[in-house]
């Protein structure tokens, strides 16, 4: 993330949004998708865990069991980004700004953002 300190004492924060180049205010009450080991949908100032998923939750370790690796993998990220974007539209999340944590967007977080995009959360 990027602060841009403003004249009168106000901080912005920016994050890179995953397509494209735009900037996205968090300041303006943004919820942030937080793509990091666990995945977290975070409030605007980034205080609060409003949903978050992993693929050591044990639902998707059952959805797991018949594919090959560990969970560390694009089969896993599909399948926790489904599951994180279930969790967000059922708390009445529906746009969300992707921050992918300094992660190039190819493999695995190319996946969970395209799974919670199919499963209808808009960024």
């Amino acid at each position: 993330m990027r602060q841009q300190h403003l004249g009168d004492g106000r901080v912005v924060e920016h994050v890179r949004q995953a397509v494209g180049a735009q900037q996205v205010d968090i300041a303006r009450g943004d919820i942030v998708l937080v793509c990091l080991q666990q995945h977290r949908v975070l409030d605007a100032d980034g205080a609060r865990v409003l949903v978050s998923s992993s693929s050591n939750e044990a639902e998707v370790r059952s959805e797991l069991a018949g594919t090959p690796g560990k969970g560390g993998n694009a089969n896993a990220a599909t399948v926790v980004g489904k599951r994180i974007a279930e969790k967000a539209l059922a708390a009445g999340i529906q746009s969300v700004a992707f921050d992918r944590a300094g992660y190039r967007f190819h493999g695995r977080v190319k996946a969970l953002a395209e799974a919670a995009r199919e499963a209808g959360l808009k960024f």
